[in-house]
């Protein structure tokens, strides 16, 4: 449910510090543009520097889409072009969408509470770290238990949550002057990108640091650059992540994460595993390839022994050591169902194997959402009414994540989040050798995965054991409102006072207003307040520190609303989530149940498919509920792994002969085919390779339209446009790979901002076929 609140990135999204004082562009500035551009860097190299000057971060426009029977067959990693007419809708790096126009306090770019004598409705804003610790705060003493969902629910939450959105904060890491940037963890003034959240009684620098989102170019106080500030263009936020739930948390968002995490010398289209270690023969995730990397390291290890983090698809997955485990998990999967495929289709070149495996995990992602997590958060007559039956693909329906969705209605989940990590033994009892955790104990902790028990006990502890129950006098555990551990800071943070700062920093209209945009009353008086929110203490609390119900942080009032029947969250909050599901369902051309994307036979077995059933094929369980997701008593309500359905992947084999009367096509070295429908087939290369002669076939007759055609070595090397080595570094061309070369002294590392390969004194690493 977290944003980019709980991690630095180091993903592919352009993370930014603006750090400029004032947002017109300095005489020494310009005279770095200028330098930028006489110095003869390549255009990207000069459109990101010029960002990453500016403080802003670039959006995709227009992608260039192709129109091949394979681009109708998969998803581009980027979520690009699934709408035809409008092909940025949904990609990564395009502007989250706003359902109500934004407020921020001097109508462009300055967050609510910015000026702290600004009044609103008569009333100045209450402080956030003040609503937080009156109102939101819950003594991990008082943690009651969810009668109905295990832990898992919460998991699933923040796993879907991240692979459908992730905002970008104004952390840079480029080679800017340091004179241009303000230190937030240092400085307690409102200096971009710098939005402390003041704290009381005051912390040794007097606040927690906070980062506000980058914003995108061109607009706020960034359309300087390239027109007048206006409120006509104010400040926009980024999704880094494509919106659609395709399964970008495993594979990535863009092609440079997803070739970093693909094992290019496989002919089976497997993703990397972690070379070091295993979970008793099963994969880890390989850790990250800048070491040492930033995860907090045993106390009690040898330091020269160091667990770094995880790498996965998505920046946040080492979080918590039960969200690396759901990451864990669907890399396996992946490799199973990859290494299964290409056993019933050995014709399959590595990427018809890898993009199929990908295009069923990515189904299997909506099933489980939005068949049977979704429901269980809003309660079927909300699902219902907001959600409802499939109707099929509407192209006019924009899919991309909204800005009121990632920065306040999903983030529900974090008042259900209880204070203890279990895990268990295989009668899912308290481990005896590895103990429950709180949960400042496994932040960004790793190696608590790899040394203490791999992936079994934390699963046992995430069905096994109860959700924690939100309550209107409870509703965050103490350990994220006091004790959250986060990257970006040397102490500790409140989660509760970031998501009500962040909803500030992005302009979000008020409780008020969205009630109001779902067709709900506008709450005007106390007495109205006590409808929507029953603990009539609660409701006076809010009014004492708001003054008025139309100055309510939209966060705290849909935390704080009844729920409804069978839900776990009030009226708003489910219009809001209900309305982005159903739009992340209609608006993608890809999604499982529209016409064209799966055989009838093929959704059939997905349909079939459950998250307890995943977990039996992907870790040592042998018993599990039939949905994980409900709270069972062991062993009364759990079931033997050799009971539990799933999916039979015959549905997928393609047999000899499968033209209308054609032969199956001829194979080709380094490459292969895969049926687009039953009288056509295109051909693809294995990476590094490009394709030589027609690269799709049609059954004509008894023959194929054409002789199958052959894969000739890219020479990467002469790629001027894209040169996959820094200026710094020789490159030569290696059959399906490269090389990137230094002269002694210097080794190659990776340059982040580029994802280019520049000489510095580092490890030498290599690209491509064979990577590490």
């Amino acid at each position: 449910e977290s944003n980019s609140d709980l991690i630095e990135s180091n993903s592919s999204s352009l993370l930014l510090r603006c750090g400029i004082k004032s947002f017109f562009p300095s005489l020494y500035v310009i005279f770095y543009i200028v330098f930028i551009f006489v110095s003869g860097f390549q255009s990207n190299e000069v459109i990101h520097l010029i960002s990453n000057a500016f403080g802003c971060i670039l959006q995709t426009n227009s992608p260039t889409c192709p129109n091949n029977c394979l681009a109708l067959k998969y998803r581009h990693v980027t979520g690009a072009c699934n709408n035809r007419n409008n092909q940025a809708w949904g990609a990564s790096n395009t502007l989250l969408t706003r359902w109500l126009p934004s407020q921020y306090e001097d109508g462009i770019s300055e967050p609510k509470g910015w000026n702290p004598e600004f009044q609103y409705n008569g009333f100045r804003l209450p402080p956030v770290r003040e609503v937080s610790k009156q109102i939101i705060r819950a003594s991990n003493k008082v943690s009651k238990e969810d009668y109905l969902y295990s832990h898992i629910i919460i998991e699933w939450g923040q796993y879907i949550d991240h692979d459908i959105a992730f905002t970008p904060q104004s952390i840079s890491r480029g080679a800017l002057p340091v004179t241009w940037q303000a230190d937030c963890k240092s400085t307690c003034e409102k200096l971009n990108p710098c939005y402390p959240i003041m704290a009381n009684p005051p912390s040794a620098c007097g606040c927690i640091p906070f980062y506000r989102s980058s914003a995108a170019c061109g607009t706020g106080k960034q359309g300087a650059v390239f027109t007048n500030p206006s409120v006509a263009n104010p400040r926009e936020q980024i999704n880094g992540l494509t919106s659609f739930i395709d399964a970008s948390a495993v594979y990535g968002s863009t092609e440079a994460m997803q070739s970093k995490l693909r094992n290019l010398s496989s002919d089976d289209g497997l993703l990397r595993v972690n070379m070091k270690y295993s979970d008793n023969g099963s994969a880890y995730m390989p850790f990250v390839d800048d070491k040492p990397s930033s995860c907090i390291q045993d106390p009690a290890s040898d330091h020269a022994e160091r667990i770094e983090c995880f790498l996965a698809g998505e920046s946040r997955s080492n979080e918590v050591t039960s969200l690396a485990a759901i990451h864990t998990l669907w890399l396996r999967e992946h490799n199973r169902l990859a290494k299964s495929l290409k056993k019933l289709n050995p014709h399959w070149n590595s990427e018809t194997t890898y993009q199929e495996a990908r295009k069923i995990i990515g189904a299997v992602h909506q099933i489980i959402t939005v068949r049977d997590y979704i429901p269980k958060i809003l309660g079927q007559t909300a699902f219902d009414q907001y959600v409802g039956n499939y109707e099929g693909y509407d192209d006019k329906v924009n899919p991309s994540i909204s800005n009121i969705f990632t920065t306040a209605a999903f983030r529900f989940g974090h008042a259900t989040i209880p204070p203890i990590v279990h895990r268990l033994d295989s009668e899912y009892r308290d481990h005896p050798q590895y103990q429950n955790l709180l949960l400042n104990d496994v932040f960004f902790r790793p190696w608590r995965i790899i040394k203490e028990g791999g992936l079994d006990p934390l699963f046992r502890g995430m069905i096994g054991r109860s959700a924690k129950m939100q309550t209107q006098q409870e509703m965050m555990s103490e350990e994220l409102t006091e004790k959250l551990q986060v990257l970006t800071n040397n102490g500790s943070v409140d989660l509760a006072s970031l998501n009500l700062q962040r909803g500030r920093d992005h302009g979000l209209p008020g409780y008020n207003d969205w009630r109001e945009s779902c067709g709900l009353q506008r709450l005007q008086t106390l007495s109205d307040l006590i409808i929507s929110i029953s603990d009539q203490n609660l409701t006076t609390e809010i009014i004492d520190l708001y003054g008025h119900p139309d100055n309510i942080d939209v966060f705290l009032g849909g935390l704080a609303e009844n729920f409804l029947p069978g839900a776990r969250t009030g009226p708003l909050f489910a219009c809001l989530i209900g309305k982005q599901i159903k739009a992340l369902r209609e608006g993608d051309r890809f999604w499982y149940e529209n016409e064209n994307i799966f055989t009838d036979s093929q959704r059939a077995e997905l349909q079939k498919q459950t998250l307890s059933r995943v977990i039996c094929d992907n870790t040592g369980l042998n018993h599990v509920p039939a949905d994980v997701f409900i709270m069972g008593k062991y062993p009364d309500d759990f079931m033997s792994c050799d009971t539990v359905p799933g999916m039979n992947l015959q549905a997928w084999k393609e047999t000899s002969g499968r033209g209308r009367s054609c032969s199956v096509p001829g194979t080709i070295e380094n490459g292969g085919f895969v049926y687009c429908s039953e009288d056509v087939v295109i051909y693809t290369c294995n990476n590094g390779y490009r394709l030589q002669g027609n690269e799709e076939l049609i059954c004509q007759g008894n023959q194929w339209s054409s002789q199958a055609p052959f894969c000739s070595d890219l020479n990467e090397c002469e790629d001027h446009q894209n040169h996959p080595c820094h200026s710094s570094a020789a490159c030569k061309n290696t059959p399906g790979s490269f090389q990137c070369l230094c002269t002694d002294p210097y080794e190659l590392a990776e340059d982040s901002r580029t994802n280019s390969y520049r000489c510095t004194v580092t490890t030498l690493r290599f690209h491509g076929k064979g990577s590490i």
